[in-house]
This record gives C-alpha cells, sequence and structure tokens, in this order.
C-alpha cells in the first residue's frame, strides 16, 4: 500500500521516526540503522515501508535503504520472527552484515540481537541461505557473500576458517578473511596469511 514515505522528519526516538507529508504525520518503526542515517527533526526523509495489517493493529515500518527493506521482508518470513526481532536483527546487522552471517553460519552475530537465541539463529540461517543473496542481490556484495559461503562449504578454507574461530575470530571475521585466499594454499599458509590481514584491520 505504502512504497515509501518523503517528508520532513518531525519526531524520533530510539524506536520511532515521525514524517510530516503535506500535513499528516506518519508514525513508522524503524531500525537504529535508519534512525543514525536519517538527519535531525525538520530535515527533508525519505524511507522506504511496509505496512503490516493484523487483526488488531496496522503497523507501518520504515528503512534508510531499499536493501534494509528487502532484508526485513526475508527474516518476517522465518517462523518464528515477527516484525519487532526483525528490526532487532536488523538495528545491530545491516544487510551486508547479515547476509555474511547467514553464509558464514555466524550464529553469534545473529544472537546479538535482543530476543534472539541460538536455535532462532540457526533457524534464520537454515531458512534464508539460498534466499537472502538473491533477494537484495543488487544491494550487496554478492561475490563477497560467496566467497565465504564457498569457504564454509568443505577443503583447506574450511579447516583454516575453523582454526581462526578458535583463536577468537568471529565465523565472519575468518570466512571472509580466509575467502579472499588462494584456495590451492595450505591450510597453515592460509591461517598465518588470514591473521596478518586480521592483525592489519
Amino acid at each position: 500500500m505504502f512504497y515509501s514515505l518523503t517528508g520532513t522528519l518531525v519526531y524520533s526516538d530510539t524506536t520511532i521516526v515521525a514524517i510530516d507529508c503535506g500535513g499528516v504525520a506518519f508514525s513508522c518503526s524503524a531500525t537504529m540503522n535508519t534512525l543514525k542515517k536519517i538527519g535531525p527533526n525538520g530535515s527533508k526523509v525519505s524511507l522506504f515501508t511496509h505496512l503490516s495489517v493484523r487483526d488488531d493493529s496496522m503497523d507501518l515500518f520504515g528503512f534508510y535503504d531499499k536493501a534494509e527493506l528487502d532484508c526485513f521482508k526475508m527474516l518476517i518470513t522465518v517462523s518464528g520472527i515477527g516484525p519487532k526481532a526483525a528490526l532487532a536483527i536488523l538495528s545491530v546487522l545491516e544487510p551486508q552484515e547479515l547476509a555474511l552471517a547467514i553464509a558464514a553460519k555466524d550464529t553469534k552475530a545473529i544472537t546479538k540481537a535482543p530476543g534472539i537465541g541460538p536455535k532462532l539463529a540457526q533457524r534464520i540461517i537454515l531458512e534464508l541461505k539460498d534466499k537472502l543473496v538473491a533477494g537484495i542481490g543488487e544491494n550487496i556484495d554478492t561475490a563477497q557473500i560467496e566467497n565465504v559461503g564457498n569457504v564454509v562449504s568443505g577443503g583447506n578454507a574450511a579447516q583454516a576458517s575453523e582454526a581462526l574461530v578458535m583463536l577468537g575470530y568471529s565465523p565472519s571475521q575468518a570466512a571472509m578473511s580466509v575467502g579472499k585466499l588462494d584456495s590451492t594454499l595450505s591450510v597453515e599458509e592460509m591461517i598465518k596469511l588470514a591473521l596478518k590481514e586480521l592483525a592489519n584491520q
């Protein structure tokens, strides 16, 4: 029903923005990432929107860019993930970060969102691993996601990534670093080069 809203920001707090469009102010729930990107009250704002209609309510959600909106729509298709949980996830992970976490099977990154436990994070990974990149492919670095997916699929790269995780790096960090390397290298060489790159970040 609503594709986007463009108007003047008249109110915002940690979860809500209100945008005046021609004298009517629309209240939208928003992620922390969106709230960080919009300007102060009085500034012109454009948000992509999603209208959730239930028997007892109609809720409008606003997003700074379409990638975040697309991620939100995909998250709420996962069993057990409602709009509030999806907002919580997208408040701690931007679309690219979420896609990387799913590709790397990084449940720890997803459980940083309040109310999201390991089982729910695993369900998100399972249900979205083959859908997320296709759903928001134009808005994320698909090559980076594919590299991470290849790393966790097996071989020397997977072993090197697992070793880095044991050293304290997150699965996403480990998979991204190893994914940049030549796949013909030995496990030891991969670990050494990945550690060097991670130390410089």
